[in-house]
């Protein structure tokens, strides 16, 4: 006897906000699972015109209980996305595996994380997190480029019932799981939507290209008004916005092509670990599908409080954006001192252009350590040393630190106007478009993880 689908469940209702006009096929409908139908809907369509893959797992059918059959319908849309070169969407609903006691639960979840994997960084992988993703859906759905939840989901590897927060939404976002938390199903998948919009569809495409307006802000030292006037009018989808507060995240269009901007944001604190994992992510992410970078760099350096587990994470900051291999430009809007001008802005190990504007500074230390280091004898018998020591810190700064000085020494490419940030930006994006890199052969570099 065939059993009757619920073509109305909510996971069919979510495919339908992801694909164009609501339309899809579905791919083995009709697979059972303990004498029922799987709890997953797996299907293929188009989202603005681009052939995607996307499950959506339903909880009408055994809680959405992942066995083994749902995990081969699942892996098999992974397997035609390898094949095809089209991105992936995951919408996680379930309340769990099957547990029949044996280690079946185990090896289908071992297939979708493995499945994953095959494909990560060949096509985009989106995970909406719709409901309950828990125990190991949970490092299924983090195998995923980008991870976008609904207020109300829950997303844990394990309970924690000693914590209102644990396992929400808003935590997710605080650790820099969620890209993005949003208010329903419909915004998390218009999210989706706008992501796989703003991606190549696979890693030898290219970045895609749109008709754009002209941004109507004007240039400005605040980091939002500064993207927000270089970036294309309306472009801009920002990433991560509660984890890492003093770096910044998003993807934008800059002269109608797709860019990833990276920024450090003065008005923070120096960069933490947390800024350096998500800045590092975001750049790997970006230089996985050939997305240029652009960075906008003012910060006095790293969280020295951070001792030795922060030179692991700034490691992995400066390894990720040396080995990458995508078009990368740096703009020093303000300072740019020690080892984050080395990671964000050095020629030698990061950018193809480094410009720098006319009232930053470029230096190893911050200006009061130099001063210290460097005119210890000029404080003596000062009758007041910590007002002496800031004039000679601005001093400092607009000598050896001054943005001429970095030029004259080769250390950025252009001194340029604030003014003209974008129209810059925009020639050398144009310029670098054929940008070609060959490496060395081996498999991938060994940064500190």
């Amino acid at each position: 006897m065939q059993i009757e689908k619920n073509m109305n469940s909510q996971a069919r209702i979510r495919l339908s906000y992801l694909f164009d006009e609501g339309k899809y096929t579905e791919i083995n409908s009709y697979v059972k699972e303990n004498d029922g139908l799987t709890g997953v809907v797996t299907a293929y369509g188009y989202v603005n015109g681009n052939a995607v893959y996307a499950f959506s797992q339903d909880k009408s059918v055994n809680d959405g209980a992942v066995g083994a059959a749902q995990a081969a319908k699942i892996a098999k849309l992974y397997a035609l996305a390898a094949k095809t070169g089209a991105p992936v969407v995951a919408i996680h609903d379930s309340n769990g595996a099957f547990v029949n006691g044996t280690v079946d639960s185990l090896s289908a979840y071992g297939e979708m994380i493995n499945a994953s994997a095959v494909v990560s960084g060949v096509v985009p992988q989106i995970s909406i997190i719709a409901g309950t993703c828990a125990g190991s859906a949970a490092m299924f759905a983090c195998s995923s480029d980008f991870i976008i939840m609904t207020k109300d989901a829950e997303f844990f590897l394990t309970p924690v019932f000693n914590s209102e927060n644990a396992g929400s939404a808003s935590e997710a976002a605080s650790m820099g799981i969620a890209a993005a938390v949003c208010d329903d199903d419909k915004a998390a998948v218009d999210k989706a939507r706008e992501l796989i919009n703003l991606m190549p569809v696979n890693n030898l495409s290219p970045a895609p290209m749109f008709e754009y307006s002209e941004p109507q802000s004007a240039v400005s030292s605040d980091l939002n008004g500064l993207v927000e006037a270089v970036a294309d009018a309306d472009s801009v989808v920002e990433l991560y916005a509660d984890f890492g507060k003093a770096s910044y995240t998003a993807l934008a269009t800059i002269g109608g092509s797709t860019v990833g901007i990276a920024a450090t944001n003065k008005t923070s604190d120096k960069l933490t670990d947390d800024d350096c994992s998500k800045l590092a992510r975001f750049v790997r992410t970006c230089d996985a599908f050939a997305v240029p970078v652009v960075t906008f760099v003012d910060t006095e350096g790293f969280e020295a409080s951070s001792a030795v587990a922060g030179v692991k994470s700034m490691t992995q900051l400066a390894s990720c954006y040396a080995e990458a291999t995508t078009v990368k430009i740096s703009v020093i809007t303000g300072k740019a001192v020690g080892p984050a001008f080395i990671a964000l802005a050095g020629k030698n190990i990061s950018s193809d252009f480094t410009y720098v504007w006319e009232t930053a500074s470029v230096s190893p230390l911050s200006p009061l350590s130099a001063v210290e280091f460097l005119w210890h004898d000029k404080l003596k018998g000062a009758a007041n040393a910590d007002a002496k020591r800031n004039e000679l810190a601005q001093e400092y700064v607009s000598t050896l630190a001054s943005a001429e000085s970095a030029a004259a020494n080769g250390a950025v490419d252009e001194i340029i106007s604030a003014v003209s940030t974008r129209e810059v930006v925009v020639s050398a994006l144009e310029i670098l478009a054929g940008k070609r890199v060959t490496k060395l052969p081996k498999k991938h570099n060994n940064i500190p993880f």
